[in-house]
């Protein structure tokens, strides 16, 4: 099993590496087909590994890379995660930029206890919907101290909003993102919902 873990992890390593090619539209399917294989939350995997192991193997299949609390470096080959007990490596850091990460697959963050700063830039799937459920997730809502969302096209107010219930959120950039219109009611939202929050914005 071990083995076809590992086969899977280079498989999809290479894949993502391969859609940063310049396809034609005809791939589109086939790549949103691909990416919600990679997604697809499995929920025996997290019980029989845990949840900050299963969250690494997802994040790394779709592109992203994670570090660990009390490690400098970050983690990018999903063949090489370390090995040891399942209570060892919680995320710290999740580094999301150019990934395939969806919603379909954010069950993966629900039992994470120590993810303190969050970074989408470039994530083409990142919709609403994924920030709606980020910021449900009472566990996040407790650890997460800092988020950067940078270049992601398809996220609006609404779900920059839903980023307000992450109640020890002490750093926000917004840049980039052509779908967010009413800056000034992001503004007043957040500074009455977090008024220690440093919100950094760099919008149009």
């Amino acid at each position: 099993c071990t083995d076809q873990m590992m086969l899977f992890g280079k498989i999809s390593q290479q894949l993502c590496g391969f859609k940063k090619l310049p396809w034609s539209c005809d791939c589109r399917h086939f790549w949103g087909w691909l990416n919600a294989v990679f997604n697809k939350v499995d929920y025996e995997r997290i019980r029989d590994v845990g949840p900050d192991r299963a969250a690494s193997e997802w994040l790394l299949r779709c592109g992203a890379i994670v570090r660990y609390h009390g490690q400098e470096r970050w983690h990018k080959d999903y063949n090489h995660l370390p090995t040891g007990p399942l209570d060892k490596y919680k995320i710290q850091a999740i580094d999301a930029t150019d990934s395939c990460i969806m919603n379909i697959g954010f069950d993966y963050l629900d039992g994470l206890q120590h993810v303190e700063k969050i970074r989408l830039c470039k994530c083409h799937y990142i919709v609403d919907d994924c920030l709606e459920k980020l910021g449900k997730l009472e566990n996040l809502q407790k650890s997460v101290l800092e988020m950067e969302i940078i270049s992601c096209g398809n996220v609006t107010d609404k779900g920059i909003i839903a980023l307000s219930h992450l109640r020890n959120l002490k750093y926000l950039l917004l840049s980039d993102l052509p779908g967010v219109r009413e800056k000034e009611n992001l503004i007043r939202a957040f500074k009455t919902a977090l008024p220690s929050l440093e919100l950094k914005l760099d919008l149009k």
